[in-house]
């Protein structure tokens, strides 16, 4: 089994909202907000090569979305799916698997493009099988007024429509080295996958804890259906990280990839933080 971090581009995100009730002058000093208020962060998705499947988890924005919307978000940096995935020494025709954590537009937008002439969605990894939870899709394709502005129908209908949607709820073990953990706080039935890679289990664990900065339970978005439910879930999945030694793999980080946590007279902090390969 092989890993590598995928870097889907950076965008930007008001830090209120993705700090909720959490006042700026404790959030700011880990992740600065600019005159706009607007943080920067990381779509980071896990490229996993596991014998003669390759499975990429989530998918970023991608960039399907007309110029305006875009800029509403702030693209910035470097990074790109297909090409990072190219950085890597694959191709989107070799991707057999694509986990999405969730449906909204940040984590499953790369999914789906244009074809060449724009006349048409298309598949971006065309041989893949797209994994979803049943539960979550429905709420995607009718969604509350919450989440309404993040579910796009044309990231969603297309994988429906190529007959390349499947759902882990629906198959025994859909994956032999990777265990499908599920949360309800942030959006109905998100998957954190965890991967057993050697003698390690790694969390991908989505928007629960988009960042080291998220680690303290209080920590929650103000994007959460669920916030109370979100700092329940954290607590326990938090405290199964220390008790296993689990290493968090963090979506939206805009420095760290990872983190390990330890329990401390303060409660549950961090104890070490870098990318994937400085644990692995």
């Amino acid at each position: 089994m092989q890993l590598h971090t995928i870097d889907a581009g950076n965008f930007k995100l008001d830090g209120g909202a993705m700090f909720g009730v959490v006042p700026k002058s404790f959030w700011n000093k880990m992740n600065p907000a600019d005159e706009n208020n607007l943080c920067s962060w990381a779509m980071r998705c896990l490229l996993i090569e596991d014998g003669n499947r390759l499975i990429l988890i989530d998918t970023g924005m991608g960039n399907k979305q007309e110029a305006k919307w875009q800029s509403y978000y702030y693209r910035h940096g470097e990074g790109e799916l297909v090409k990072s995935i190219r950085e890597k020494g694959y191709s989107e025709n070799d991707v057999t698997d694509v986990i999405l954590s969730h449906l909204h537009f940040d984590h499953c937008g790369g999914a789906v493009k244009w074809n060449s002439d724009r006349t048409k969605f298309e598949m971006t990894f065309p041989n893949a099988r797209y994994w979803t939870h049943s539960a979550h899709l429905e709420i995607a394709l009718k969604p509350n007024q919450r989440e309404k502005a993040t579910f796009f129908k044309e990231n969603i209908l297309p994988m429906q429509e190529a007959g390349q949607l499947y759902f882990v709820d629906k198959v025994e073990k859909p994956f032999e080295n990777i265990q499908i953990l599920t949360a309800d706080g942030h959006t109905e039935k998100m998957l954190m996958p965890l991967v057993s890679y050697k003698e390690k289990e790694i969390l991908f664990i989505a928007d629960t804890i988009p960042s080291h900065a998220h680690i303290p339970v209080p920590y929650v978005m103000g994007y959460d259906v669920r916030p109370l439910q979100t700092m329940e879930e954290k607590a326990s999945l938090l405290t199964q990280a220390i008790e296993k030694d689990w290493l968090l793999f963090f979506d939206h980080d805009p420095q760290f990839e990872c983190a390990n946590v330890q329990l401390t007279d303060k409660g549950i902090k961090v104890k070490d933080k870098g990318t994937l390969k400085s644990f692995v």
